[in-house]
């Protein structure tokens, strides 16, 4: 699997750790950042870039990864076409893909330990999407929202 991940200084370390663990399970891993600490940067500057990768390319996976996640979620979903799901249990991050096909996974990083973290990414990564009408029909609704504003 192509995955690309991002995060900020809160996330830096807990990224080192799941970018080594990825590539082990043998995934091919893009890594936007950061690289050193800066504990003023910016999650933004990271995450939207991580974003962008998986909406050029549609096979692919994103992570993202902050203190909580949640700014880290809300800057991947300003990306067209990215479903990012903050995602805090292994049910919530098979649902995210499951009935919302979410393509980007945002973790709090000081909310889960190295090895959680593993569990909510391999779960995220190997649930595929149920197909089912309703969840392609409410898809379809945002992705036509994001094109023209109209519901």
């Amino acid at each position: 699997m192509r995955l690309h991940i991002g995060s900020d200084h809160a996330g830096l370390e807990l990224k080192a750790i799941l970018v080594d663990y990825l590539r082990g399970q043998g995934h091919e891993v893009t890594d936007h950042g950061p690289h050193e600490y800066d504990a003023l940067d910016d999650y933004p500057v990271f995450c939207i870039p991580a974003a962008e990768a998986v909406a050029v390319d549609p096979q692919s996976l994103g992570i993202v990864l902050g203190g909580s996640g949640n700014g880290e979620q809300m800057a991947a979903n300003k990306v067209i076409g990215i479903r990012a799901a903050l995602v805090w249990s292994t049910e919530i991050a098979k649902l995210a893909r499951e009935h919302n096909n979410a393509n980007v996974i945002s973790i709090g990083g000081r909310m889960h330990s190295p090895d959680e973290c593993e569990e909510l990414i391999d779960a995220f990564i190997s649930t595929p999407f149920s197909h089912d009408e309703r969840h392609i029909r409410r898809i379809n609704q945002i992705a036509v929202y994001e094109e023209d504003g109209s519901l």
